[in-house]
């Protein structure tokens, strides 16, 4: 973590600590391609995931950077010009976070400097993308003093994906990094949004998720 802190400093050059918050990636135990169909499906929330450091601007600028795309460098853009451009790459999953979330919470009114870092391998099917969504919406609610519903905040997640990004996606992904327990898995009706908890005591198992080094790029 001061290792982040450390770099959030020396990135947007300020001697600042900036607030730290983390959303997890997913497993889809059962349920595969069954989420966006209305069916049901059995997600759980894991250890990897995305951290975001921030903290609020006096002006209506956000300044995003990531440590996993460091090539990309600072990238800008204007609380009021946040629309999808398709230069700013991973940026955009941000982006249209706040682009959405501005129009249903008016006391967002600042910009922000926010760093991102991710373990989850990027494209590996563990919605990275849901993750960077919701640690944004969580660093957005935080720092703004939003009362934002996390069901709320979930649907705007999907709604990144569907029709600021353009994928036709289900709400699993944001839905189990939204809601995740520890210890357990859900039982999510993609249908209704009707779930529960199922407790996962593994004892000497473990889930074992394998690289197969094939991207999975649902845009494309």
């Amino acid at each position: 973590m001061q290792k982040l802190v450390e770099s959030f400093q020396r990135v947007f050059d300020t001697n600042e600590t900036p607030s730290l918050f983390f959303a997890p990636g997913r497993i889809n135990l059962i349920g595969e391609h069954t989420d966006y169909n209305g069916g049901h499906v059995f997600p759980a929330a894991i250890s990897f995931g995305t951290y975001a450091l921030g903290r609020k601007r006096n002006d209506q600028k956000f300044r995003f950077y990531s440590l996993n795309f460091p090539d990309s460098k600072i990238i800008t853009c204007d609380l009021f010009d946040v629309d999808y451009r398709e230069q700013d790459d991973w940026a955009n999953y941000p982006k249209g976070m706040i682009q959405y979330m501005k129009s249903h919470y008016p006391e967002i009114n600042n910009g922000c400097d926010i760093l991102f870092y991710g373990n989850i391998p990027n494209g590996a099917g563990l919605s990275s993308s849901a993750s960077i969504e919701m640690v944004t919406g969580v660093l957005l609610e935080n720092l703004f003093n939003l009362s934002a519903h996390r069901l709320d905040m979930i649907r705007l997640g999907q709604k990144v994906e569907n029709e600021y990004i353009g994928v036709n996606s289900g709400i699993m992904d944001q839905f189990a990094v939204g809601m995740g327990k520890q210890d357990h898995a859900i039982l999510l009706d993609c249908q209704t949004l009707d779930y529960y908890y199922a407790p996962i005591q593994l004892g000497n198992y473990r889930i074992m998720i394998i690289n197969t080094n094939k991207q999975r790029t649902l845009a494309g």
